[in-house]
């Protein structure tokens, strides 16, 4: 069972990939995709023995390992196969509603995340990088990405948060929407707070470039966080070894599911993961000459 995310985000595509090479190429093994709130959730699933394999944000799996927030008094015994790319932290609003920062969301109805996901963590902590209370200072939505699109579409909501790979299918259909104009505001000006709060290696400055969506007028710098795929420290090693195996040497095929699979390389898979690496994994990396942690 992998445990990914929404089904208008990237984790649930790429999750069936990979189910679908673990499937074809591991004998005797069957590997499924479940849709899911996405990365808190999926680390308890992990532990509880509900999954085994699982996407997340590092920031969410680092209060995991620690058992911090969501995780508190049951830490999860989580270990890293590949860091996997980037999330970009997108804060969509419409021009039309004048929002033109994340201070700006003050009294504003906000979609800040599927409770258990790894957007309400940042979605919060971003919000109080700005100065914002996020039970007081905002009327907040625990809405999905495909969900707050439809609420946005529908004036139900002024903006919500989403942390995601480029491009987002749902974020994609609000931006082709005719008669409104979406707008992603940026988040750089917060990366110095969060970094002083959550520690330096957790959060980094990403650009969401203006071709990625219909109607952005220009670049926007934002907060990024890297994806981790994760298994539970009991997995077999040879288990972790041929999974981790597959990501690289399937990967057209994963790619040719969903794009953000091109950002997998052997130089950046070992680094930024808060949680150990599976012995498994680590053996792979070894034979590849790519293990230097």
């Amino acid at each position: 069972s992998i445990a990914t995310g929404g089904t208008g985000g990237v984790y649930y595509p790429y999750g069936g990939a990979i189910a679908k090479v673990i499937s074809e190429n591991i004998p005797g093994t069957e590997a499924t995709a479940e849709v899911t709130a996405a990365s808190v959730d999926n680390l308890k699933f992990v532990r509880d023995g509900k999954a085994d394999i699982a996407f997340t944000l590092a920031d969410t799996l680092a209060d995991a390992t620690e058992g911090n927030g969501a995780f508190a008094g049951q830490p999860v015994p989580a270990r890293a196969l590949a860091v996997l790319y980037d999330n970009y932290t997108h804060v969509v609003t419409l021009t039309s509603t004048g929002i033109a920062t994340v201070a700006g969301l003050k009294d504003k109805t906000v979609g800040t995340g599927s409770p258990g996901s790894g957007t309400e963590v940042i979605a919060f902590r971003l919000l109080e990088a700005a100065g914002l209370n996020h039970d007081t200072d905002v009327r907040r939505q625990g809405l999905g990405v495909s969900q707050s699109v439809d609420a946005i579409k529908d004036g139900k909501l002024h903006a919500f948060f989403w942390s995601g790979g480029l491009p987002t299918a749902a974020i994609l259909d609000l931006g082709h929407t005719p008669g409104i104009t979406m707008r992603m505001l940026p988040s750089d000006a917060y990366l110095a707070e969060l970094k002083r709060k959550h520690g330096d290696q957790l959060y980094s400055l990403l650009s969401v470039p203006a071709s990625a969506y219909p109607g952005l007028s220009g670049d926007v710098p934002v907060v990024g966080v890297a994806n981790v795929l994760v298994v539970n420290a009991s997995m077999p090693e040879p288990l972790a070894f041929d999974i981790t195996r597959l990501l690289f040497e399937k990967q057209r095929e994963l790619e040719a599911i969903h794009p953000e699979a091109k950002k997998l390389s052997l130089k950046t898979a070992t680094h930024g993961s808060p949680a150990p690496f599976h012995p498994g994994a680590v053996r792979y990396y070894r034979e590849q000459g790519a293990w230097r942690n």
